[in-house]
């Protein structure tokens, strides 16, 4: 059985390594000025933070429309017997269900979706996964079972910097917003049941870095092999001293850095900056 692989824009994998591993993307698209953009195709990361600041109303998100999986799917059966879709959280978006969906419309080839439960290049971990599993030829549902397998590894934590940000996203209260503002907290988030949730409430943005640090350093002591990624939005230079800082520390572990890109970004805020974790299950 030939499997391709599919995941959507929010795993933010570059085009590159994508295309190595024959990695097939899906994009969100983000609406930003009246403009409708698809997310990595139309707009970058970079052009999305540059242009957010000059907008007076804050941006807007939408999934894929369900014809667009229908039409790669279609084209997969060509060349693929099965197709493992991965998505961001069925918790956050309904892209998920638009795969399952799409899954049911056609004819010729098995779709596997699959909901990563999480977000950005912790997401993108899993489509990594199946890229490589599918190369040495493994079936879908062996890919699967080894998604599974990972998934009871995988964690992340993200760092809101703009409590305001999130408070005119209709995620925090106007008076939480205030409160956190003037006592400098910076919450630390994670995905919990498919949802993002609250973990922890922290003063100052270098003891939420450092207490996102501790929770990796307990995941990985086992000294087995890790990939985690730092992921931010648009503090790239930050998050670059942070990965040689962690990458001496912890040898066991393969670090990159990643982006909250254009959609994810919308929600989150300038300024944010998480980490994900998961255990290597192929080289």
């Amino acid at each position: 059985m030939k499997t391709a692989i599919v995941t959507d824009s929010t795993a933010y994998i570059p085009k590159e390594l994508r295309d190595s591993l024959n990695i097939h993307m899906i994009p969100l698209n983000v609406i930003l000025g009246g403009e409708t953009y698809r997310e990595e195709i139309d707009i970058t990361a970079n052009d999305f933070y540059e242009e957010v600041v000059t907008q007076d109303k804050l941006p807007t998100t939408s999934q894929p429309p369900v014809g667009e999986f229908v039409e790669l799917f279609e084209k997969l059966a060509r060349d693929y017997d099965a197709v493992v879709s991965i998505h961001l959280s069925s918790g956050i978006s309904g892209t998920y269900q638009g795969a399952v969906q799409a899954g049911e419309m056609v004819d010729g080839i098995k779709v596997y979706p699959y909901d990563s439960e999480i977000s950005c290049m912790v997401q993108g971990f899993y489509a990594l996964e199946g890229a490589r599993l599918a190369r040495d030829g493994k079936d879908a549902d062996e890919i699967v079972r080894v998604l599974d397998e990972m998934k009871e590894t995988i964690q992340a934590y993200f760092m809101v910097d703009d409590l305001a940000h999130l408070q005119r996203g209709g995620r925090l209260s106007q008076a939480q917003a205030i409160i956190g503002s003037l006592l400098q907290v910076k919450p630390l988030l994670h995905f919990v049941d498919k949802v993002i949730v609250p973990f922890e409430k922290i003063r100052t943005r270098k003891k939420a870095l450092k207490r996102i640090e501790g929770l990796l350093e307990d995941a990985v002591k086992d000294g087995r092999p890790y990939r985690a990624s730092i992921i931010h939005a648009n503090r790239e230079k930050e998050a670059v001293e942070w990965m040689k800082e962690l990458s001496a520390k912890y040898p066991n572990v393969e670090f990159d850095v990643s982006y909250f890109g254009p959609v994810i970004g919308t929600h989150l805020g300038e300024g944010s900056m998480g980490m994900g974790w998961g255990r290597k299950m192929t080289e």
